[in-house]
Order: structure tokens, then C-alpha cells, then sequence
């Protein structure tokens, strides 16, 4: 069993305890298949992405590398929502994504996932993934990101939303 694949289960057994015990979950349950919340979450993604432009432009762009992530995840949730699934968690998130390459559910570049979460990541990449730049850049003190690592950033965040938007027609 691939470790996308148990982490996957270990992120629905999470939720299910979860629900029983409080009525909320921090892990993923499989719903109804729902392509308006998919579409919803696409245009939220957009939107975090004309916030990350508009931080540039501001002189922001520290602040753009969360914009930028939280438009790469919304993505996700909406390919999680028109497969049938609600995550309350980001590593639940990626593993579910990895998990749906691998069955062959979706046909999303794993390149690219690979670019946003470290779940799947060779050992001893060198490259940030997005969500490592986000945690950087929110939580450490520089104010700016290099202009060439903004325009990467940018140009993964644009073809991440490309690539969902393929999987939700």
C-alpha cells in the first residue's frame, strides 16, 4: 500500500472519530460529489492569485507567497470536491491528491503537486515547494521575495489553476 494511499485512510478514520466525538473533523470525509463547491473554490484561487499580483505591485511580495499557496491549495479543495471528498487538513489534502494521481482518478502532473506539497518529493530536492516559501515567508522576517522566485511562484500558481480547471470539465 503506497503511503499516499495510508495516509488517506488514517486522514478518513481521523474525520470519523472527530465527528463523533465533536460534530467537527480535522482530516477528510467523503461526500457527495459537488461540482458548484469545486467551481466556488476555483474562484477563490483566482482571487488569491489577483491578491498575490496586487501584493507584488505593493511591495508585498513576502506577504504574495501566502496568497500564492492558499490559491495553489484552494485548487486541491476544489478537485477534492468534485471527486467526492471535504478536507479539513492540508497534509490530508495532498496525500488525497497523490492518492487520486496514483488511482488514476485524476490526471493532474504530479510535477507540479510535487511543486506544492513535499509529501511526494525526491529526497534531498533543493527547490522550496510552495508551501515550504509560504511558511518562510509568513513566519520569518524577510520582507521581500527575489524577484526571480516571486515570478516562479506566480507562474506555478497560474498552472496549478490551469490544471484544476481541466479536471473539473
Amino acid at each position: 500500500m503506497s503511503h499516499a494511499r495510508n495516509k488517506v485512510e488514517w486522514c478518513l478514520k481521523k474525520a470519523g472519530r472527530e465527528l463523533n466525538e465533536s460534530g467537527k473533523h480535522r482530516g477528510l470525509v467523503t461526500t457527495t460529489p459537488d461540482l458548484e463547491k469545486a467551481k466556488e473554490h476555483i474562484a477563490k484561487a483566482e482571487h488569491y492569485l489577483k491578491a498575490t499580483m496586487y501584493l507584488k505591485e505593493g511591495n508585498f511580495s513576502d506577504i504574495a507567497a501566502s496568497t500564492a499557496f492558499y490559491s495553489a491549495y484552494h485548487c486541491l479543495l476544489a478537485i477534492a470536491s468534485r471527486c467526492g471528498y471535504e478536507s479539513g487538513n492540508q497534509e490530508c489534502t495532498f496525500a488525497l491528491m497523490f492518492y487520486l494521481i496514483e488511482k488514476g482518478t485524476i490526471s493532474f502532473p504530479k510535477g507540479l503537486l510535487d511543486k506544492i506539497s513535499f509529501l511526494g518529493r525526491q529526497e534531498g530536492a533543493k527547490d522550496k515547494t510552495i508551501t515550504q516559501l509560504r511558511e518562510q515567508f509568513q513566519y520569518g522576517t524577510t520582507l521581500s521575495l527575489e524577484e526571480n522566485l516571486y515570478d516562479e511562484l506566480l507562474s506555478n500558481t497560474k498552472e496549478i489553476i490551469a490544471a484544476a480547471k481541466l479536471i473539473l470539465k
